[in-house]
């Protein structure tokens, strides 16, 4: 296709450790228009290039390319957390024979995909106050991502963070057995250890092994092996099949609630926080029950700011993907 000012056909990525996401878009001076995409098993793969080789097969030539990734990108050069990838803005350009080629954390491409998403994308756990000023992003998925959103006065500037790997810090008693529980097998606890689908299969083990509900049930140890176990608890919790699943959702909320609400204070997002990831979306009937509010909002002295703070889930899983497609839109008209 010959490149014009008026239309660019632009590649976008969002790459994790369960799945990699990829998308051709159309953009011009109106906006950005899906027109192809595809999701890949990432662990079948020994690279994203190859993923890029299948996809675009016979497509049309690229003014820009944007990678959203799960891990920090230092340098332009990108090691995804839960994935054996090494990803470089070197090697895609010369593979993909660009100049304009970037790679950010996939949590900054959430944060630009916030931007141009509608409002049906979102569903509204606390109203709050509409106010200007910082933004946060937290999303529990195969792993846990964080991201600010900067208000500069007339814009949201979206930086990385890291935030998903801080330490660990339990809130009561039954949080302080948890924290035991992890260290003697991972020595560090990250807030990535229990706000991931490992992370709550890890809640749910811990509280098994107090026998405070009982023994797992047959139907359940089955099910668990014949299925992501994450899915398998959170399914019985919504149906009420096991009281132990159901304790093991209502911790994994409450911890959730309270990081959302760290990251809140530490930010001062009083534009907002957003929770982002593929739990959420899953689990929305448990975020909307109230336990999660009430982690988020239970801050001491500092209760009444969190709790002028707007709170939503976004519900459209192309978030990263639309993120990374306006990245590179932008940088596809600068160039």
């Amino acid at each position: 296709m010959k490149k014009t000012s008026r239309s660019r056909v632009v590649l976008a990525g969002d790459v994790g450790g369960t799945k990699t996401r990829l998308g051709l878009f159309r953009v011009d001076s109106a906006g950005s228009r899906l027109l192809l995409s595809q999701a890949y098993p990432s662990g079948n793969f020994h690279d994203l290039e190859s993923v890029i080789a299948i996809f675009l097969q016979g497509q049309e030539q690229l003014s820009a390319a944007t990678f959203g990734v799960a891990g920090p990108v230092v340098s332009g050069t990108a090691v995804a957390t839960n994935l054996p990838w090494k990803i470089s803005e070197r090697s895609l350009k010369k593979f993909l024979s660009l100049r304009t080629v970037s790679l950010v954390n996939d949590l900054v491409a959430n944060a630009h995909g916030i931007e141009v998403m509608q409002p049906g994308d979102f569903m509204t756990l606390n109203r709050g106050s509409r106010a200007d000023g910082n933004r946060a992003l937290l999303s529990a998925g195969t792993g846990l991502g964080s991201a600010i959103l900067f208000w500069d006065g007339a814009r949201h500037i979206p930086s990385p963070s890291e935030g998903g790997h801080v330490d660990f810090g339990p809130k009561d008693r039954l949080e302080l057995g948890l924290l035991r529980y992890l260290f003697e097998q991972y020595g560090h606890v990250s807030y990535e250890r229990i706000l991931s689908g490992s992370g709550l299969f890890s809640i749910y083990r811990f509280l098994r092994d107090t026998g405070k509900y009982g023994k797992e049930p047959a139907w359940l140890s089955l099910q668990m092996e014949q299925e992501d176990p994450a899915a398998a608890i959170s399914e019985a919790a919504r149906l009420g099949k096991s009281r132990l699943c159901e304790a093991t959702l209502d911790l994994f909320v409450s911890i959730y609630g309270a990081a959302a609400g760290n990251l809140a204070l530490q930010v001062m997002a009083t534009g907002g926080v957003f929770i982002g990831g593929g739990i959420a979306p899953k689990i929305r009937w448990k975020l909307k029950d109230g336990a999660f509010m009430k982690a988020f909002t239970s801050k001491g002295r500092l209760s009444p700011i969190v709790t002028r703070i707007p709170v939503k889930v976004i519900m459209n899983d192309q978030a990263a993907l639309l993120g990374a497609a306006a990245h590179a839109a932008k940088r596809s008209m600068e160039a």
